[in-house]
């Protein structure tokens, strides 16, 4: 399907995947440091012709009205991972930045399913035609 979207010269919709809250501890400065890391490539894919989409973008707000108080608690796993899997209903690729992130590598696993474009470096995705 993206591969046809691509050719016929439509923009893709790519989900950002990658550590978020791995790696960190919870620890909110290591987790913005992550998420600066996610945002870095959003502008080159829009340039690229596309739009980006991280799931945090949506989630964060969401998890915040919820009343969660911290990462983990029952408001923030609600929300936070199955944001990124409605998400994927509209995306048509993927791009999975490096890093140990079990909620990116669901994220992976379930585009596959659906027979997303997987992409894991910048320089694979196509410019829009």
């Amino acid at each position: 399907m993206t591969d046809k979207l691509h050719q016929n010269g439509r923009y893709m919709m790519i989900l950002i995947a990658g550590p978020y809250r791995g790696g960190t501890n919870d620890n909110p400065e290591l987790m913005q440091k992550n998420l600066a890391r996610l945002e870095s490539v959003a502008l080159p894919i829009f340039r690229l012709g596309h739009v980006p989409m991280i799931g945090e973008w949506v989630a964060l707000p969401l998890v915040h009205l919820a009343g969660s108080r911290k990462p983990g608690d029952e408001k923030w796993n609600e929300i936070q991972y199955p944001v990124a899997h409605r998400l994927l209903e509209k995306c048509d690729a993927v791009l999975r930045l490096e890093g140990a992130s079990a909620g990116a590598d669901e994220d992976v696993r379930i585009a596959k399913e659906k027979g997303l474009k997987i992409y894991y470096k910048l320089e694979d995705i196509p410019a829009k035609a």
